[in-house]
């Protein structure tokens, strides 16, 4: 996450509880996603799974109204493919 937040305009907020504290009463009255979990703004990307790199940096650009980055592989790249 450091990497693309230098090389976007956002801030990145890490929370970190201990497990038994997300499954109380008032964790899941906050209305927020279950853990582990990542959210863009108000959008939940991922909930109670992880996320890999591409498809958290092609949110964050949907976000900001920025065109996604490029899928291709590193062949695809090379190559221009």
């Amino acid at each position: 996450m450091p990497r693309l937040g230098s090389k976007y305009a956002v801030e990145f907020e890490v929370v970190s509880k201990p497990n038994a504290e997300y499954q109380t009463d008032e964790y899941f009255e906050l209305d927020l996603p279950a853990a582990p979990a990542v959210m863009v703004g108000d959008e939940i990307v991922v909930e109670g799974s992880d996320l890999s790199e591409g498809k958290l940096e092609a949110c964050i650009c949907r976000h900001l109204g920025l065109p996604e980055p490029s899928s291709k592989g590193l062949f695809g790249r090379l190559f221009k493919r």
